[in-house]
């Protein structure tokens, strides 16, 4: 579909926009001189001016094309959607009566900084960044080093590491090591990025660029895209970055083949290529630095143009189901949408020294983040213009741990990885481990659609059924059982899995049911049965 904003054409975004990246993403001096890796020390105050400079460029894109903005969303859609963002899973019953019942005005930027703190962003981050990077590789033979790789990615962001230190890390594990070491256990490690490429230096030429730099440069590798910049050549060229990558010997590791390596034979040819960055410069060899570290230092320096930008658009797709470089990435006919608010992500990222904490807390305390989904006006592309927040699938992981919150159900293998490795191995599977094998995550969030194996795993499947019996679940037992009226049981059921109070009209209908006992004319049975349905139910499945 033909964007609605034609701010500039696709080489003009090249050749304007990311030149004047490079020179605007020189950081600040560090606000905190004793540690320059720090995020500065005003970063809350910073990440809200950030949210109301976006909110300008965002409500200046609307002029000439009738958008009306969606209104703000209610404090429980708020609270429901920032959970599932920021923690993985709905919010608690208690989260929900203390939340609704404070009157504080800056509560939802508090309950932001609470969120960021608790160790549930870490762990749901990990699964997010690990789908990211390992992208396109996770069913291949290599998947059973996914729990090592989301063990490493949860260490770094519990400790806040900065995202340009953590890619680092990520590229330089094998020239730091020389060997590959066990990259499933022993507290985790990132070395199953190199694994799920296989180890070969074109699916890691284009698993790097796309990833880290935003740039979707295998689509060279055999010939020129007729929309693409990229030549055969610049792919092979980078390609050489890794071509002294250790090989992978029938699945097992082995010395780095040579650490040094430069250059690459393209296939097929008598031809070679020698490493050079993207930007077509040469790099500076220096003895004994790795050939890996040489390209780690250029590809996330401050001052690389795709680097900070991709980063960001990783994020701001994550939260609104769209990307800001879908037309770079996907090249096309098609033009960026909002190459100035790319732009000044990048930059504030790179300035903050990239925190991803600040980045996110920037984000969600925007406007746009806080409107709610509902149409205002059925513009076509109210949601590319970011008018009203998209309706968005949940992630397998998303899912279940809400269906976890609301059936009181607590997870025996959540933190023990030498289960999660035992898994992957083909031995016995958790229940969680069942669950995400039955669903896979969308390429669109905001086209969400499930397949009829999942809708019977929902409807039929032994998990939620066994979590909707009372002699089951606790939670449920006590709603059905305790001495109070029929309408704080509908009351609570609604607030337990939608994390909101029911309408006055679901109310009385619910109500109805459960007092006529339902189908098996039995009150209990009817409450579990308004359980059921509100935990198949759309609302409950989707982010909104």
């Amino acid at each position: 579909m033909k964007r609605l904003l034609r701010v500039v054409c696709l080489t003009a975004f090249h050749l304007a926009v990311l030149p004047g990246l490079a020179g605007a993403q020189n950081p600040a001096p560090p606000a905190n001189p004793g540690n320059p890796g720090a995020a500065p020390r005003d970063s809350r105050s910073d990440a809200k001016a950030l949210a109301q400079t976006i909110d300008r460029l965002i409500v200046a894109s609307w002029e000439g094309n009738n958008v009306k903005p969606a209104p703000p969303a209610d404090d429980s859609t708020y609270l429901r959607r920032l959970h599932i963002d920021l923690g993985g899973r709905i919010p608690s019953l208690l989260d929900i009566r203390d939340f609704l019942d404070n009157d504080d005005p800056n509560k939802r930027a508090e309950r932001v900084e609470k969120l960021l703190a608790d160790e549930a962003y870490a762990r749901h981050f990990a699964a997010i960044w690990r789908a990211v990077m390992l992208q396109g590789t996770m069913n291949n033979q290599f998947g059973n080093f996914q729990p090592g790789f989301e063990a490493w990615l949860r260490q770094r962001l519990q400790s806040n590491m900065a995202y340009d230190k953590i890619v680092h890390e990520l590229l330089t594990v094998q020239a730091n090591n020389g060997r590959m070491g066990n990259p499933g256990l022993n507290g985790g490690s990132p070395v199953g990025f190199y694994f799920a490429n296989e180890n070969k230096p074109e699916n890691l030429a284009g698993a790097t660029s796309r990833v880290f730099m935003g740039v979707k440069l295998e689509c060279a590798q055999c010939h020129k895209h007729p929309f693409a910049k990229w030549t055969k050549n610049q792919f092979w060229e980078y390609a050489a970055f890794f071509s002294g990558v250790q090989q992978i010997n029938r699945g097992r590791g082995g010395v780095a083949a040579n650490p040094q390596s430069r250059e690459i034979r393209i296939p097929n040819t008598d031809k070679t290529a020698k490493a050079r960055f993207l930007t077509g410069a040469e790099p500076v060899w220096k003895d004994g630095v790795p050939t890996m570290q040489t390209l780690a230092d250029w590809l996330t320096a401050a001052d690389n143009p795709y680097f900070a930008r991709a980063a960001v658009d990783h994020v701001w797709s994550y939260f609104f189901g769209t990307s800001l470089m879908e037309a770079v990435m996907e090249p096309s006919e098609d033009l960026p949408t909002h190459p100035q608010l790319l732009n000044l992500l990048a930059k504030e990222f790179a300035a903050h020294n990239f925190d991803l904490k600040f980045l996110i807390r920037a984000i969600v305390q925007t406007q746009a983040y806080q409107r709610a989904s509902g149409t205002i006006n059925a513009h076509r592309d109210e949601v590319l213009l970011f008018a009203r927040m998209p309706v968005r699938g949940l992630s397998p992981e998303q899912l279940f741990d809400s269906l976890a919150e609301a059936t009181d159900y607590t997870d025996p293998y959540a933190n023990q990885q030498q289960f999660q490795q035992q898994q992957f191995n083909g031995g016995p599977m958790a229940p969680r481990t069942q669950f995400l094998s039955k669903f896979t995550s969308q390429d669109r969030r905001t086209e969400w659609q499930t397949s009829i194996l999942q809708a019977l795993f929902m409807m039929n499947g032994k998990f939620l059924a066994e979590r909707t019996k009372l002699d089951h679940n606790k939670s449920l037992f006590t709603i059905a059982t305790a001495p109070t009226s029929t309408a704080r049981r509908v009351e609570t059921l609604y607030l337990l899995v939608l994390s909101r109070l029911p309408r006055p009209d679901e109310s009385a209908r619910m109500g109805r049911y459960i007092e006529s006992g339902g189908a098996t004319r039995d009150q209990r049975q009817a409450i579990a049965d308004v359980y059921w349905a509100l935990l198949n139910s759309g609302e409950f499945l989707l982010n909104h």
